[in-house]
């Protein structure tokens, strides 16, 4: 679009006003509107209402508008920035009341205090952060009970100080957030019995843990000291417990899953992660053997199709390796990349997931 000093020129008019109907992004910061009968500019891609063609004017940035009189609009921050990183303000604002509130604030309130409507809101909200306001909410107060079980000697004082309403309210899903109760959570794990045994597989060496909820590690490497020192990294109070020949002997079943993943391991899992990490890995349990899935459609899988960054981020947490497959999680162009226990492990065990009808083709 060409530019005088002032305005945008008359000619360019018709353009500005198509990129202002199709609300285009790619508009923004190329000129602003403003609207005579509010007072306000805003950017192209402004999602408030159509005003009448007749009432807008045009300029080529926002001082411009400025100095004529007008003020800037809310909703499209100024009409500075693109839609989209608006959402990102908007939603960081809305993470930070959330995260300093005693009492969780209503959706209607988040969204009021954003300038969307409640309905809007949670889908942005959910959109980038991969979870809704409330589960964030539990999400945010699970980390702070984590932390003052630490800090304090009351396991009451802590669950209370994190905003939970009584001990019920936090005992109902301690389970699912701790992996052990908050009393041993606040020793480090101490006292909590955690058994492991380290073996050989066909991708090197292999440590299988197992608490009283089930196996809770599966690492691979090359280093049987260095697996044991990751396994005491995660669980650091723990009683750690090997040289059990009985679960000796259970490791095997562990082994010949990994060598041979071609059916669901017949063990119990103890999952442990926060609630955006659970419906990560429920997701990559449900792809099938020899399949894969980029990591952007494994965020439209669980609802948060901007969450590509989060859903490496939780595959790169799994303990639990070839159990919980983050192995099937390739690019975008089938390229394989980043892999916790190492590419050329993920490549190995996409080889030998291959189905025999597509190994026949190649």
């Amino acid at each position: 679009m060409k530019r005088d000093d002032k305005n945008i020129r008359l000619a360019d008019a018709d353009a500005c006003w198509q990129a202002i109907v199709g609300r285009d992004a790619a508009a923004d910061g190329q000129f602003v509107y403003a609207v005579r009968t509010t007072g306000i500019y805003c950017a192209p891609s402004c999602p408030s209402r159509q005003p009448n063609r007749e009432n807008v004017e045009f300029f080529a940035a926002a001082k411009q508008a400025e100095a004529a009189g007008y003020r800037p609009c809310k909703r499209c921050r100024q009409g500075r920035i693109s839609l989209r990183q608006q959402q990102i303000q908007q939603v960081e604002q809305a993470c930070r009341l959330l995260e300093s509130s005693e009492k969780t604030p209503t959706l209607e309130a988040l969204a009021l205090e954003v300038g969307l409507s409640a309905y809007h809101f949670h889908r942005v909200f959910k959109s980038h952060t991969g979870l809704t306001p409330r589960a964030y909410a539990v999400a945010k107060r699970q980390q702070r009970v984590r932390e003052k079980l630490v800090e304090t000697q009351s396991v009451t004082s802590a669950i209370l100080e994190a905003g939970y309403a009584s001990n019920g309210n936090f005992y109902a899903s301690s389970g699912a957030s701790l992996g052990m109760t908050p009393s041993a959570y606040r020793a480090g794990g101490k006292g909590t019995a955690v058994w492991f045994a380290v073996g050989r597989c066909s991708l090197g060496d292999i440590l299988v843990a197992e608490s009283p909820r089930g196996i809770c590690a599966i690492l691979l490497g090359d280093n049987p000291q260095r697996l044991v020192e990751s396994l005491q990294d995660n669980f650091p109070h723990a009683t750690l417990l090997g040289n059990d020949e009985d679960f000796e002997k259970r490791i095997a079943t562990v082994v010949g899953f990994v060598d041979s993943p071609q059916s669901e391991l017949a063990l119990p899992l103890d999952i442990r992660g926060t609630a955006f990490q659970q419906r990560v890995w429920h997701a990559l349990r449900a792809i099938p053997v020899g399949e894969t899935l980029s990591y952007s459609e494994v965020a439209e899988k669980i609802g948060s199709p901007r969450a590509v960054r989060a859903v490496a981020g939780a595959c790169a947490a799994n303990l639990l390796a070839v159990a919980i497959p983050c192995h099937r999680v390739v690019k975008n162009n089938g390229n394989i990349s980043g892999y916790r226990w190492g590419v050329e492990r993920k490549k190995r065990l996409l080889e030998k997931e291959q189905r025999p009808e597509r190994l026949k083709t190649r």
